[in-house]
């Protein structure tokens, strides 16, 4: 479970997708570059535990910049577009000088989607293009961050900045990375984006009355078990009127359940699958949305048939007992 400290972090919802600005390239990755402003603010202490800052107060820039303090010694992977990375964070007003909120206050770190439609731009901008190992501090201007609203319950007022200083605790794929597979002939077809972001081209023939599974990428992680927690992104459409009816994709963070919180059909796709893995399902109406009569707030009625494109991003097995 996310700690308060996270939750306030996770609060912070953008309006608007964003691209890292230009700097030195990080492998196939640009990150944000850095500038005097961020240069300016003093990070001292050891990664992993909470940092001392100090800065002249009020920040002011146009643009967010952002400095890396500690370079991993081992870089590995590098945060990419809808990539989970785990941190630990400190936030300051950069405006008024205040602490606002710190994750190291009972040691458990966030997780968060890279992602410019899910949190604040000047947050995303700091965390792409970072590696585990790297404290990397990010200032960031009202356009980035809460503009001329601000937020009261952060006390942050409109046009204040900020200063994220975190600590890349890991990284993980956010999209399924497994080895492509065959997919079955005559189920609806699936094109991925460059962030894996799944669009699925349902064809005009009748839906089979029987579950319908593809594996479309076979990953080499854990068994999904019965009962089990899984972490997935995926998209579902409705096979009858060709219409999305909820997708995780560019809207929020990966969802987490068990494989016994969904439907029927859902869940029967999901066990047995291995992390890492991305999976479409054609589920029959009785192994649906049928047995409740439909989905009237998702427009899927009772005799509809759905799709739905599953990454499967990791797992935990259910409780004993």
């Amino acid at each position: 479970m996310r700690t308060a400290a996270a939750l306030v972090l996770a609060g912070i919802i953008a309006a608007s997708l964003t691209a890292c600005s230009a700097a030195a390239d990080n492998g196939d990755c640009t990150p944000t570059a850095s500038g005097s402003v961020s240069d300016g603010v003093t990070v001292s202490g050891e990664f992993g535990t909470e940092p001392t800052v100090e800065f002249t107060k009020p920040l002011t820039l146009e643009a967010t910049q952002r400095t890396v303090e500690i370079a991993s010694e081992k870089p590995t992977e590098v945060a990419g577009v809808n990539d989970q990375v785990t941190l630990h964070f400190v936030l300051y007003n950069g405006t008024t000088g205040e602490k606002l909120t710190s994750s190291y206050v009972d040691s458990n770190p966030g997780v968060f989607t890279a992602n410019g439609a899910i949190y604040k731009p000047g947050l995303i901008d700091t965390m792409l293009c970072a590696t585990a190992g790297d404290r990397i501090t990010g200032v960031i201007p009202p356009a980035d961050g809460f503009g001329a609203e601000g937020s009261t319950s952060l006390a942050i007022a409109g046009g204040d900045s900020l200063v994220f200083v975190i600590d890349v605790i890991s990284i993980a794929p956010g999209k399924a990375d497994g080895e492509p597979q065959t997919p079955k002939d005559g189920l609806p077809t699936v094109t991925l984006a460059e962030d894996g972001t799944p669009t699925l081209t349902i064809p005009d023939t009748e839906p089979s009355a029987e579950l319908q599974i593809s594996v479309l990428k076979k990953g080499d992680g854990a068994v999904v078990g019965e009962g089990d927690s899984v972490k997935v992104q995926y998209v579902g459409e409705n096979y009858n009127t060709k219409t999305v009816f909820d997708q995780t994709w560019g809207l929020r963070d990966p969802a987490v359940f068990a494989t016994t919180g969904v439907v029927a059909g859902f869940g029967q796709a999901l066990v047995g699958q291995t992390v890492g893995s991305q999976v479409l399902v054609v589920i029959p109406p009785d192994l649906g949305y049928g047995p409740a009569g439909g989905n009237a707030n998702a427009g899927i009625g009772a005799t509809d048939t759905i799709v739905f494109v599953i990454d499967i991003l990791d797992t935990t097995p259910a409780a004993a007992g």
